[in-house]
């Protein structure tokens, strides 16, 4: 698979949609409040972890060129890529 290059101000709007329209209503639970997401943002894979390393090293065996968006579920959502720190909803 050919890495797609994604700049600052796709990343986080391809995350945004990713998240409401596959993820959310799946990981929008109780138990899931205060895990991390980690999010492959070229594929739409996703895992759920206590520890978001765990998560990410999940996601990365399976696509070693992946890029990650994490989230915290269960509270207002901010994102990480980097030192870019993004909020989705104010």
């Amino acid at each position: 698979m050919q890495t797609i290059l994604w700049n600052r101000e796709e990343v986080l709007p391809r995350a945004k949609h990713l998240y409401e329209s596959r993820i959310r209503s799946k990981i929008d639970l109780e138990e899931n409040v205060g895990k991390m997401v980690i999010i492959d943002i070229e594929t739409g894979d996703y895992k759920v972890d206590e520890n978001g390393l765990h998560a990410a090293d999940y996601l990365s065996a399976k696509h070693p060129n992946a890029r990650l968006l994490h989230l915290r579920t269960g509270y207002k959502l901010a994102a990480s890529l980097g030192s870019v720190i993004e909020r989705f909803y104010k």
